[in-house]
């Protein structure tokens, strides 16, 4: 029997194959210490060749340094630094700590980035990418802080398995327009909710979200960035000649800060390579820490609930010279962050990100919409106003204003030319022989005379109730509204100027301040007359209305306003898709403001071109935070329009 057996054995294959799952093997093939937490093929290979894979699980330390030994002997080729990034990353994790991160950071940027070019790996070898993660995640962990959560960017000496390494850093890298960069939150750490896409852009270096400072902390935050913001940023240690670096016992190093608003590439030995960025983690994190959703509720009623909220403005950067602004406006019991997936989707656009600029307007919009107009009317002009002050910048005059529902109808304010068309909704009488105070007269007349933007370009509409809203339309809902929202107390002192007396009284045609809710609805005298004001010729326009159920689109709606409300005659194109009121975040309704921001960029390329060399980041001086102190000055008498034309879109189908 044993002779048999042995026999049989004797017969048995040493070498074969056997079916597996296509997956199975790729992961086995491609796997690494990143993705799997086991070493990749390459690197088991190169153990087992050196005879180390025994030393290593013995002692990574000393496997590490007769590995490095052979390399700096010649007796391993030079694609033994991938090994080396590998087996000392592994080695960090596992109780190695900070020197051997950095070790292998420096040996992935050796292997990726040779002296001489020849023995660079083939833009084909899968362990080129696997370095860049490698690098990437070393550096990271490498500049940790105490306490896990952030990473400290500042030069020094730092200890190397084998040495050490002194990195330079120019503190002037963390100046950001007029703040400081700070917080340094590594984004590679962090998952993302609440976002239908995830943008990353893949490349070399350690992607990071920043928070801000004021440079001087006596001097108020009044920049034009919102409150807030987190900054994409990417941290890069370059190394010159780091093949031969890596094998002597001292290194230097340069440690570069690069935002996302510098060039998304940097230069290295000659060639142009992409920047890691993690834009849509860093989105993430402002939202979650300035949570401006719990806000929604107060900034419609007021002052009920807490303090009302000034009416703020402002953008994701500081402004830079020849951009286009493009500037977002809320609808009802809203908050900037219901652009978040839209913004996030069109910042993916490298010509987008490139060509334009993202404002956003916040403000209490149960308040009466000409007064809500009037407000951001003066935030747009205070920050043209600022921003020329540098020198003449063509791409501000091209500005595109996109309002979603009541934020539509201030939109619409800003492109329009009423005359006493809202006024005589007051009073038949001039209005200076009704208003007797100068300043209740000239707050009544900027909100209620409104002329065109002579820098607003380009208008689109998203579901706007343009004839108004049928839910606004039933009394129980107006009563409520009305016994709710507290009104501007300088609008109320101007009613109050008013209607001082029973000769005035008698002479007007409306009893109380309406709110916005009184102003949506259908047969309201505002929503007639602004229904009625046709935008100003040159200035283009777009609609998006949702029509959500079969049936006509002409008898549709998207659940709060109706087809017939939001369409508009002379508009260059209105898309009509299937879905409800809050449709901003919808792939067809981003691709159409990507379509029309591109068609913009085509009709306006050559402003870039006519706005002199930039300057530094503009900064809007103490006004601009709150629009109510700002000034219509030196834009009022501007000419209206902005000269943009009609360029013939064809008018979208409804999908």
């Amino acid at each position: 029997m044993v002779v048999a057996c042995l026999a049989v054995a004797g017969c048995a294959a040493p070498f074969g194959v056997r079916h597996a799952s296509p997956n199975a093997v790729y992961r086995s093939l491609s796997g690494n210490v990143l993705t799997r937490g086991e070493l990749s093929n390459s690197t088991e290979i190169l153990l087992r060749k050196e005879n180390l894979a025994q030393a290593f699980g013995d002692d990574p330390e000393e496997a590490l340094r007769v590995l490095r030994g052979r390399l700096q002997a010649g007796l391993v080729p030079p694609d033994a630094l991938y090994g080396l990034a590998e087996l000392s990353f592994e080695h960090a994790v596992h109780g190695g700590g900070k020197p051997h991160f950095l070790a292998s950071a420096a040996y992935a940027y050796a292997f990726a980035f040779p002296d001489d070019p020849r023995t660079a790996p083939s833009p084909y070898d899968a362990r080129l990418r696997v370095a860049m993660d490698l690098y990437n995640r070393a550096l990271t962990e490498a500049f940790k802080s105490a306490d896990g959560e952030h990473v400290d960017i500042a030069g020094g000496v730092h200890p190397l398995p084998f040495g050490e390494m002194a990195i330079s850093f120019d503190d002037g890298q963390l100046r950001w327009g007029r703040r400081r960069l700070v917080g340094f939150s590594p984004t590679g750490e962090l998952e993302v909710h609440g976002f239908r896409n995830r943008y990353r852009q893949s490349g070399i270096g350690a992607p990071l979200a920043a928070a801000t400072v004021p440079l001087d902390p006596a001097e108020p935050m009044r920049d034009f960035v919102a409150p807030h913001v987190r900054v994409p940023v990417t941290a890069l240690l370059r190394l010159p000649d780091p093949r031969a670096q890596v094998l002597g016992e001292r290194l230097v190093g340069a440690l570069e800060l690069h935002t996302e608003t510098d060039d998304p590439t940097t230069r290295i030995d000659g060639a142009q390579v992409p920047l890691e960025q993690e834009p849509t983690v860093a989105l993430a994190l402002t939202l979650s820490v300035g949570r401006p959703w719990r806000r929604e509720l107060a900034a419609f009623l007021g002052s009920v609930l807490q303090a009302s909220v000034s009416p703020r403005f402002g953008g994701r950067e500081p402004h830079r010279r020849g951009r286009i602004p493009v500037v977002f406006v809320h609808g009802t019991a809203s908050n900037p962050s219901v652009w978040a997936n839209m913004l996030n989707d069109l910042d993916s656009d490298p010509v987008i990100r490139t060509h334009f600029e993202f404002w956003f307007f916040t403000y209490d919009s149960g308040q009466p919409i000409l007064y809500s107009g009037m407000l951001l009317r003066r935030a747009l002009t205070a920050a043209v106003d600022a921003f020329s002050a540098d020198g003449p910048d063509a791409c501000l005059d091209r500005m595109v204003v996109i309002g979603h529902s009541q934020g539509g109808l201030l939109t619409k304010l800003t492109a329009i030319d009423s005359g006493d068309r809202f006024w005589r909704n007051v009073s038949d009488e001039p209005i200076d022989q009704v208003v007797r105070s100068d300043e209740s007269r000239a707050l009544l007349q900027e909100a209620m005379f409104v002329r065109p933007l002579p820098f607003v370009n380009r208008v689109v509409f998203i579901a706007t109730p343009h004839r108004g809203s049928y839910l606004a339309g039933p009394a129980l809902v107006r009563r409520l509204a009305q016994r709710l929202i507290t009104l501007p107390g300088s609008l109320l002192q101007a009613t109050a100027d008013v209607i001082r007396s029973d000769a005035v009284r008698r002479r007007l045609k409306i009893e109380r301040l309406p709110t916005s809710i009184d102003n949506m609805s259908p047969g309201h005298p505002f929503i007639r007359g602004i229904s009625q004001v046709p935008l100003t010729p040159g200035i283009a326009a777009h609609s998006i209305i949702g029509v959500v159920g079969s049936g006509p689109r002409e008898e549709g709606a998207d659940g709060v306003v109706e087809y017939r409300s939001a369409h508009i005659d002379g508009v260059e194109s209105e898309l009509v898709v299937p879905y409800g009121h809050s449709m901003q975040a919808q792939p067809e309704v981003v691709a159409e403001l990507q379509r029309i921001l591109h068609h913009h960029l085509d009709v306006h390329q050559r402003c870039a071109a006519e706005t002199p060399a930039a300057l530094p980041a503009s900064v809007v001086p103490t006004g601009l935070g709150d629009p109510g102190r700002a000034t219509m000055q030196g834009r009022r008498d501007g000419a209206a329009g902005g000269g943009a034309g009609s360029y013939g879109l064809p008018r979208r189908a409804g999908l």
